[in-house]
């Protein structure tokens, strides 16, 4: 029996770089993002952030549920439990935040902010895992923050103390993302990702049984939604780091701003200030700045 020839889709596909089929897949994940907030954002007019965050749990699990079932007990038995669940609580801690701040922020800010997170990341990395950062990585970080005081402006008449949230979630999504470097050396991908959604089903069951708002027609397919969309885009971002390099590929999760900004406005009718543009590209520029020294210290 002969194995199916490719068809053209394939041969196509398997004709582009590694690079390029990286900036395909994370174009895909972050187009995925970029829809999950908006669902967010419709929702959040009826559904608080903790019905909003158990269905995307509970969807997601049941979305890979295949891959988990051929891991088997064995595949999914591990050894640090403990950390597993210190990750579950703060990454369930910063995702209610985020949907907050989705809700209740314009979509480009609370996207902007969200850009934080490598900042917030080199300072945990440090404190946490006593890792070495040079100089101009410390002076990036520092022009980093810098953007987000532009952004955030305290003590300006402008100020909206929901910021002050997304800035904290960004800052405890980073920690959970230091503890799977902690993890990673007996963890594989499949097996954390088993425990955060199973998890985070667990720990939103209780709230959500209480705070239920039955949904409505097409409320179903958009609480449903949530679920694909962020499976969608954790695929297309762990498919774009596996295939291409980090300095060449990750740049482009930047083009969320500008998807959040014409979804905002066409959806929404949501105009930022050009305090959220300026800050947002200073964060952006260093945040490149360190992902590139990330990607010359260490292995892809």
């Amino acid at each position: 029996m002969t194995d199916k020839p490719p068809n053209k889709f394939q041969i196509w596909w398997g004709g582009l770089s590694g690079n390029c089929r990286g900036i395909l897949w994370l174009t895909m994940g972050t187009i995925a993002f970029a829809l999950n907030d908006v669902l967010v954002k419709l929702l959040g007019k009826k559904f608080g952030p903790m019905e909003l965050a158990f269905c995307r749990y509970f969807i997601g699990i049941l979305i890979l549920s295949p891959i988990f079932f051929r891991m088997g007990i064995s595949g999914l038995k591990t050894k640090r439990l403990k950390l597993h669940m210190l990750r579950l609580v703060i990454a369930c801690i910063a995702q209610v935040g985020v949907f907050y701040s989705v809700i209740n922020l314009y979509l480009a800010d609370a996207t902007a902010i969200a850009f934080s997170r490598p900042l917030f990341t080199t300072i945990i990395a440090v404190l946490l895992l006593s890792e070495l950062v040079s100089s101009r990585r410390w002076v990036a970080t520092g022009f980093g923050f810098i953007g987000v005081l532009i952004m955030v402006r305290p003590g300006h008449a402008g100020f909206d103390p929901v910021t002050v949230i997304a800035l904290v979630s960004a800052c405890t999504f980073a920690f959970a993302n230091v503890l799977i470097r902690l993890m990673s050396s007996t963890e594989p991908p499949n097996r954390i990702l088993f425990y955060y959604h199973a998890g985070g089903t667990l720990i939103f069951l209780i709230p959500t049984i209480f705070l239920w708002q039955t949904p409505v027609g097409v409320e179903w397919l958009l609480l449903v939604g949530i679920g694909v969309m962020t499976t969608i885009g954790m695929t297309g971002f762990i498919r774009a780091f596996s295939v291409g390099e980090a300095n060449a590929v990750g740049p482009m999760e930047y083009i969320r701003l500008i998807y959040a900004g014409a979804l905002g406005y066409s959806i929404f009718g949501e105009v930022p200030d050009y305090w959220t543009f300026a800050g947002a590209l200073i964060i952006i520029i260093s945040t490149i700045y360190i992902a590139r020294d990330e990607s010359k210290r260490s292995p892809r």
